[in-house]
């Protein structure tokens, strides 16, 4: 019986570290000091991007000095490269094989 009331003990309490957790986490952050709440941006921010610091119309677009034809060749070409390097291993796999190096430029 008192280890049944020590059980039911530790469960209320586990319970309510989690619901003060949960609570802590689930609150809207409020400023702290009178500090933080005048403080105004001098420059109004724009609008961001994921993983992108300034707007697309602030960068000039990129110009590819390589073709888009050139750069097609170049991704066919190591495709059929590694599809015979998967085929060659399929057909005698050994360890050799699967650890050695590609001869396309694409290097990983």
């Amino acid at each position: 019986m008192e280890m049944f009331l020590v059980a039911i003990c530790m469960s209320m309490f586990g319970l309510a570290v989690a619901a003060v957790a949960f609570g802590a986490a689930t609150r809207p952050e409020k400023p702290s000091s009178s500090a933080q709440s005048e403080f105004r941006p001098a420059k109004a921010l724009a609008a961001r991007r994921f993983f992108a610091d300034t707007v697309a119309s602030d960068r000039p677009k990129p110009h590819s000095p390589v073709p888009t034809d050139v750069l097609l060749a170049q991704i066919e070409h190591h495709v059929r490269l590694e599809q015979a390097a998967a085929q060659s291993f399929l057909e005698a796999p050994s360890h050799a094989q699967l650890h050695s190096k590609t001869t396309s430029a694409f290097v990983n």
